[in-house]
């Protein structure tokens, strides 16, 4: 199960106090014993030198036994937690008031010679003849009997109650209180950062409830996000909800567009098997009558079968040539060209095609039209597909007329009218959808799958521009997109 962000946090301060807590624990102590330490090795640094300087342990030149046996009781009794050892110069333990057997024979004589040679406040530490391997802060000073250099009275200046951290925590009360007072500051500390953490995160849990909610709708309708405040997390509600805004208008664009494609494969489908019928229809009618039929007849069912064949073939190259526009995505390989010429070229093209149909169609342009940038080929293809949407659409004596004109933004307008019947207002929208019809072809014409308007938008889009359409019903259409000029 996820974890919340109010639980992460929860657990972040927790752990972070703790370890705060175990950390200032850790150092008090550790402190607090180094400052013990050198506060007894401060206040007695002299304790030995002044035992010895009593010069009550030295007798006619030998160690005065009744004496010594004196000075380890007198300091058991007043302090317990000091040891007085007697060394020879080797560091050899000859007497000591310590109870039981010693685990080590000699002590050291480097932190001797150390405490000896120097006067800093520097805490040294010795061997500590009850414990093999640890060390206490101790005072020290050389003996002498007569004149010569006998040994050393070494004095340990912290017994076996202050041996641990543990012990000096149990004995001391002071340091018990402040350890306690530490504890009562973290749990405060704890809670009032749990306080401020539900504080902060209720805004985004109230966000995330709201994306719960909008997902549980399939990411529909709006996403009420509005937590107020002005900081980050507002700004991220902001941007939720102009996202969940964005996820609606593509969802209903995905099913806009799945629609689209249900009526284009519904119109692909229509438009393929008429054709297709047509074809197998007179081609079986040569095979069952082969024979029987006159070379006139079957020549006019060899003429039918091919013109559907051929009005299947412009079929399938239309689809195809719409799905390759809709996969490019990179912009069209532009150059300079006339597009004056290209207009006159196109005219001649279907000059005897317009004749055939009664129709007249011609160009004005005006002289010194400057170039435009585009890929030449695809503004072709667009071009044809307007002048032959409008010569299907145009009756006998009508008249279709390309025109072209620089405007003020620095492009030239193309604009193809005709004078057909015109497009209802009510179907206008819709005359750019694939496989739509506006209006039926003239009669004799066979008509055209729908496509071409729609491959004439794609190409304009392409090349960063759009196609309009106008139109008034009984008096004609005109289409119209313009082109950058390319500056002389």
């Amino acid at each position: 199960m996820p974890r919340s962000l109010y639980a992460s946090l929860a657990l972040g301060l927790t752990v972070i106090l703790t370890l705060f807590g175990a950390a200032y624990l850790v150092i008090t102590l550790v402190t607090t014993r180094l400052y013990t330490e050198e506060l007894q090795q401060g206040l007695h640094r002299d304790l030995a030198a002044k035992l010895v300087g009593e010069g009550l342990l030295a007798v006619d030149g030998k160690i005065d036994e009744a004496a010594l046996a004196d000075v380890f009781h007198d300091l058991m009794v007043i302090n317990p937690a000091i040891e007085v050892y007697l060394l020879d110069l080797d560091g050899r333990i000859v007497r000591y008031n310590a109870p039981g057997p010693l685990p080590l024979e000699r002590v050291r004589l480097e932190p001797i010679e150390r405490f000896l040679g120097e006067r800093t406040g520097r805490i040294i530490r010795g061997d500590d003849p009850r414990h093999a391997g640890r060390e206490k802060v101790f005072s020290v000073a050389p003996m002498m009997v007569g004149d010569a250099y006998w040994g050393y009275l070494y004095v340990i200046l912290g017994g076996d109650e202050y041996a641990s951290v543990a012990a000096m925590l149990q004995e001391s009360y002071i340091l018990r209180l402040g350890l306690t007072g530490l504890a009562v500051v973290l749990a405060v500390a704890l809670i009032a950062g749990l306080a401020l953490f539900s504080v902060l995160t209720r805004r985004l849990r109230r966000l995330s409830a709201a994306v719960e909610a909008f997902t549980a709708r399939d990411c529909r309708g709006r996403l009420d996000a509005e937590i107020g405040g002005n900081d980050e997390i507002t700004r991220l509600g902001s941007s939720a909800t102009r996202m969940a805004e964005r996820i609606s208008e593509l969802l209903a664009q995905l099913e806009k567009n799945d629609n689209l494609r249900r009526e284009m494969v519904a119109g692909v489908s229509h438009d393929l098997r008429t054709p297709l019928a047509s074809l197998k229809g007179y081609l079986e009618t040569l095979v069952l009558k082969e024979g029987t039929l006159s070379p006139d007849e079957q020549r006019a069912h060899v003429k039918t079968a091919l013109r559907h064949a051929d009005r299947l073939s412009r079929l399938v190259d239309d689809l195809f040539e719409l799905a390759k526009l809709d996969a490019q995505f990179e912009s069209p390989r532009a150059e300079p060209f006339c597009l004056a010429e290209l207009v006159m070229d196109l005219i001649q093209k279907l000059e005897l095609r317009a004749r055939e149909a009664g129709v007249r169609i011609e160009a004005r342009i005006p002289p010194q039209l400057p170039f435009v940038n585009g890929e030449i080929g695809l503004i072709e293809r667009a071009l044809e597909n307007l002048l032959d949407n409008a010569l299907r659409h145009t009756p006998a004596g009508g008249r279709v007329t390309v025109r072209a004109r620089l405007d003020d933004r620095g492009t030239v307008g193309v604009a193809v009218e005709d004078t057909g019947r015109g497009i209802d207002p009510e179907r206008l929208p819709r005359v750019f959808d694939a496989f739509f019809r506006a209006a039926p072809a003239r009669e004799g014409d066979d008509g055209g799958a729908g496509l071409g308007l729609a491959i004439t938008r794609r190409i304009l889009e392409l090349h960063g521009s759009s196609v309009t359409a106008h139109s008034v019903p009984g008096q004609g259409s005109t289409f119209f997109f313009s082109l950058e000029a390319v500056a002389s």
